[in-house]
């Protein structure tokens, strides 16, 4: 069956910047695509390629007749007036829905994402929750294809495990861009990556991602090589033109044209091998006070509701704190206790002498109408970072923006540019404390790993509220959950928290519909899968166990070599040598079965 979507050989540039050149694409029934890139690659304007609201400027499109297709922006935004009951019965109409089922599925489908007020109007929803019906208003319309633009920016946990199950349940393809490493490794059952470092423009993987990291170290790794053995041809071609090569043979006329095909084609690898990640690096005070922020009873109350009671927590140096709970639970408002910009309803909170607190705020507020260079460096031309003064057009380059962009408008920059300019302005303060409230949407993958790094190598003590769950596992020490019905409770890790939460909704269905325990927790066990980090380790463990059985049996024969029978010192050291091969495989062989249990 030909595919749903075909894309031959499009380019698409903006002036004389070309996005992408020659790439192609489809779209099969059943395809779970993720798409990622660097910032900047054209993954949105891919996608608007696909919609068909954005025109290529070549190459060729073929869609297959009567195709029903949904994309959701970036961005959902609802005209002012309308509720949810209206958002969706409008979808309804324009769909391939029989009229006879739009009941059902409008019921089911508003059911499952967990709205409950129909009539709310919908402009007035948090970002999560116009996210989560911008999504319904797609998947009402019966779409053969669902394009979706970083999804799971503005959802909360709960709603990225809510879009996890739709997609995996799902009928129909979907070509998904998001850089949320842990939602990818379990929806995707392919990856590409759009990247000017590939010669298509394009790299694409049928497995997890997990399986594309894999691939695609193996891809740069021969790649590499390629472009090491066109140097060395290179150089001795050019060695040889220097010599005074004759161009009055065949032969030689030949060689020539070769050598100048050799160096056309290592300038093309150098040219896409040449990539850069952004510098980021958070200064830390010299404080040498251990207690920072101590809460001690606090509760807080909005509107009537109250979001936490009773919350005891001691920030200290060193420690870094993943704060989670669902939409509305209260974690900006706790961010705010923190730096004394709300006081609490009850209880007290007390803060070391002189401290200095960094926020970076979700909502990323930089006036539109400076300029890029106004914004990295206010005060002239240059910055002080960590005592050194630094000229605005180096500090622009570690954030990887361009010389010819620093009198560009802020307007002008993408999601992504924009939360850089706020992290680099967050790097010329030092802080005691730092407080990041979603500092992950919009970054790409490789700028998401240079702030882990950052973040844990920062002395200070650090507050991180983001739906990134392989930042929450990576960076996070201790995970502080709020449940949004003003219960807070402390944890060693996200694991831990989706158990908690697990187990008191486990209970709340005992309580309220006589649910059988047993039946619940077969469901919950049965849901049980391996975490990305794991499915990385379970996909190389058996190429581990027969390295270290094939280690075992060369430590086994050299400890029965008979040359050393009668060396009491090499014997002894050959057995132990044995011994630690011998554990090294039976820790390999229990971890395999730990891992296959999870499966």
């Amino acid at each position: 069956m030909p595919p749903l979507i075909n894309v031959r050989t499009i380019s698409k540039a903006f002036g004389a910047d070309p996005l992408f050149q020659n790439v192609s694409f489809t779209i099969s029934e059943g395809d779970r695509i993720g798409l990622i890139g660097p910032n900047g690659s054209g993954k949105s304007t891919l996608l608007r390629i696909l919609a068909g609201t954005e025109q290529a400027d070549d190459g060729e499109i073929a869609v297959r007749k009567r195709l029903r297709l949904s994309y959701v922006e970036q961005e959902s935004t609802f005209r002012s007036g309308e509720s949810l009951r209206s958002v969706i019965k409008s979808a309804l109409k324009s769909s391939a829905v029989g009229e006879s089922d739009h009941g059902t599925l409008f019921a089911e489908t508003l059911g499952r994402a967990g709205f409950v007020d129909l009539d709310a109007e919908a402009a007035a929803l948090s970002g999560g929750w116009q996210k989560r019906l911008a999504i319904v208003q797609a998947l009402v319309q019966a779409p053969d294809i669902l394009l979706l633009d970083e999804p799971t920016n503005h959802l909360d946990l709960a709603g990225i495990e809510w879009l996890e199950e739709v997609l995996e349940q799902a009928g129909f393809a979907c070509v998904v861009i998001s850089h949320d490493r842990y939602f990818l490794e379990n929806v995707a059952t392919e990856m590409a990556e759009l990247s000017r470092v590939y010669p298509d423009g394009l790299l694409r993987v049928k497995g997890r991602y997990s399986t594309f990291l894999e691939k695609k170290e193996e891809f740069l790794h021969a790649q590499s090589k390629r472009q090491e053995a066109l140097e060395n041809l290179v150089h001795s071609e050019i060695e040889w033109l220097r010599r005074g090569a004759k161009a009055r043979t065949r032969k030689s006329k030949a060689r020539i044209d070769k050598a100048g095909e050799l160096m056309e084609e290592l300038a093309d690898l150098n040219t896409r091998s040449r990539s850069g990640t952004a510098q980021i690096d958070f200064s830390a005070t010299d404080r040498k006070t251990k207690r920072l922020i101590e809460l001690q009873n606090v509760a807080y109350e909005i509107g009537g509701r109250r979001l936490f009671q009773g919350l005891n927590f001691i920030s200290s140096a060193g420690m870094r704190v993943g704060l989670v709970g669902p939409n509305g639970s209260g974690k900006t408002t706790l961010l705010r206790l923190l730096r004394g910009e709300v006081a609490p309803a009850l209880g007290e909170i007390r803060r070391a002498d002189k401290l200095r607190i960094v926020y970076f705020d979700q909502r990323r507020e930089l006036d539109p109408n400076v300029t890029l260079r106004r914004a990295l460096a206010p005060e002239g031309d240059s910055v002080i970072y960590q005592d050194r003064v630094t000229h605005v057009a180096s500090w622009a380059a570690k954030f990887l923006f361009k010389g010819e962009q620093l009198n560009q408008p802020v307007e002008r920059l993408s999601g992504g540019e924009r939360a850089r300019v706020l992290i680099a302005q967050l790097m010329l303060q030092p802080a005691d404390v730092l407080l990041l409230d979603e500092p992950t949407n919009d970054l790409d993958i490789p700028t998401l790993e240079i702030l882990e790094e950052s973040l844990l190598e920062f002395r200070g003590s650090l507050v991180l509220v983001t739906h990134d769950r392989y930042m929450l596992d990576r960076v996070s020490s201790i995970v502080l959950g709020l449940d949004g019905q003003g219960g807070a409770e402390r944890f060693a890790d996200y694991s831990q928290w989706e158990t908690w939460q697990a187990e008191r909704e486990q209970a709340s269905q005992i309580n309220t519909r006589g649910t059988s325990p047993a039946a619940t927790t077969s469901a919950t066990t049965s849901k049980k899968k391996l975490s990305y980090l794991e499915a990385r380790e379970y996909a190389s463990i058996e190429e581990r166990v027969a390295s270290a059985e094939q280690l075992l049996e060369t430590r086994r024969a050299a400890a029965e070599d008979p040359a050393i029978a009668s060396d009491a010192e090499r014997l002894m050291s050959a057995h132990a040598e044995l011994e630690k091969a011998q554990n090294q495989v039976d820790e390999l062989y229990a971890r395999w079965a730990e891992l296959e249990k999870k499966q």
